[in-house]
């Protein structure tokens, strides 16, 4: 078994959500729960159930949040986009061979399916991932019960 290094997930919430306790990095606290999901992603084709565990999560997030902050603990959803990971890169790799046509043109064709990237590009893990280790670190102290989302502009939200 590996060591444990703060970042496992404590829960899996709705539509593959995870709950975890906050970053292993010294100063940064551990008593921070924090969702890390798929996004409010507008897919034509998405379908009732997926859309209905997305409105859960946020509900669930919300209510909790209320339930604890006043104990002290923070509850902070983030909602990454597409991020362009290893597995998304395979995924974007198989739909050009299957389509004949290259990897940027399949890439392009990914993002338009999903309305579109305004920045021009998925994000990026690291990107996300200082996000999330910026909502549960010390600076963000009275950040609580919001929801940061982060597509490039897939979704507005303002």
């Amino acid at each position: 078994m590996a060591p444990r290094t703060g970042l496992e997930p404590v829960s899996r919430g709705a539509a593959g959500s995870r709950t975890a306790p906050g970053d292993a990095r010294p100063g940064i606290r551990r008593d921070h729960p924090y969702h890390v999901d798929s996004g409010p992603i507008a897919l034509p084709d998405a379908t009732i159930a997926y859309a209905a565990a997305k409105a859960a999560l946020s509900n669930y997030s919300k209510g909790l949040s209320k339930e604890v902050s006043p104990k002290g603990i923070r509850v902070i959803r983030v909602s990454p986009g597409w991020v362009e990971t290893d597995a998304a890169m395979r995924l974007v790799t198989e739909l050009a061979r299957s389509t004949s046509t290259d990897y940027e043109g399949a890439r392009r064709s990914l993002m338009d399916s999903l309305g579109g990237i305004p920045i021009g590009r998925p994000a990026r893990p690291k990107e996300v991932a200082d996000l999330v280790a910026f909502l549960a670190s010390p600076r963000a102290a009275s950040i609580t019960g919001t929801e940061y989302v982060i597509d490039g502009g897939t979704v507005p939200t303002m």
